[in-house]
């Protein structure tokens, strides 16, 4: 049993919010990343550092990002939540609201791709994932991403991490986080390493699955991205036309 399949909603609220310290982090995360959005060489020294651990096989626009990103959210991470949280008895409303309240900036960085670097961890924390592979490939682009990640999985794991009531308001598998650093290691040692991948009903619809498979890992991420218009009417256009994943974008 965890918290968050232990306790009523009301005391899942006060947790996730957490007290003034945990509310000022929060705070500054948030600002942190809005900085970072209007920063015109942030992207560019990301893609720069992925490029150089051979994970940025194209370089996507700020406007391929943030369309590609809203593309990722409505066709594999929304869906994917609701399949996954009915599988669990879990509102996926009342869920959303309590990752929101642990960590707001997920309202407007839904990718992580200009997140810093313990915002990301956070995440990964905070959600037991479909495919924590992505997550995992943009920590590289920090110089200790990796290293923080397996520090910080192993003070939740020994209850010492600062977060570890608020996210554990929001986690409902008690063994995700054993899972995670366990497969974190074996990618350290071997990228190849399969990742423990979410179970998934929705896999059966072939637009979903292909939605996975092109939005699952980094790489594949940029590549879509860049795939799109480069203008914003076309981008609009595009976004307004569609209503699920073009099964023709795997071509």
């Amino acid at each position: 049993m965890t918290l968050r399949t232990s306790a009523g909603p009301l005391e899942l609220t006060r947790t996730a919010l957490g007290g003034p310290r945990e509310i000022g982090g929060k705070l500054r995360r948030l600002a942190w990343t809005a900085r970072l959005w209007v920063s015109r060489g942030e992207v560019e020294r990301r893609l720069e550092a992925l490029a150089a651990e051979g994970l940025a096989p194209a370089r996507p626009t700020r406007l391929q990002l943030l369309f590609g990103g809203i593309d990722m959210l409505r066709f594999m991470i929304e869906p994917g939540a609701r399949d996954y949280y009915a599988q669990q008895g879990i509102t996926f409303g009342f869920q959303t609201f309590l990752r929101v309240l642990d960590d707001p900036v997920s309202m407007i960085d839904p990718t992580g791709f200009l997140s810093e670097r313990d915002t990301i961890i956070g995440h990964l924390m905070q959600v037991t994932h479909l495919n924590p592979i992505y997550d995992v490939q943009l920590l590289q682009c920090f110089p200790d991403g990796l290293d923080e990640l397996e520090r910080q999985l192993d003070q939740m794991l020994a209850g010492s991490h600062p977060r570890k009531r608020t996210i554990g308001a929001i986690v409902e598998d008690p063994d995700y986080h054993r899972r995670l650093r366990e497969w974190v290691r074996r990618y350290r040692a071997d990228p190849a390493a399969l990742p423990p991948v979410r179970e998934q009903t929705l896999r059966a619809d072939p637009h979903f699955a292909a939605a996975e498979r092109a939005f699952a890992t980094l790489p594949s991420y940029l590549v879509y991205s860049a795939r799109l218009p480069r203008d914003l009417r076309s981008l609009w256009r595009r976004l307004r036309a569609l209503d699920r994943f073009p099964l023709e974008a795997e071509a």
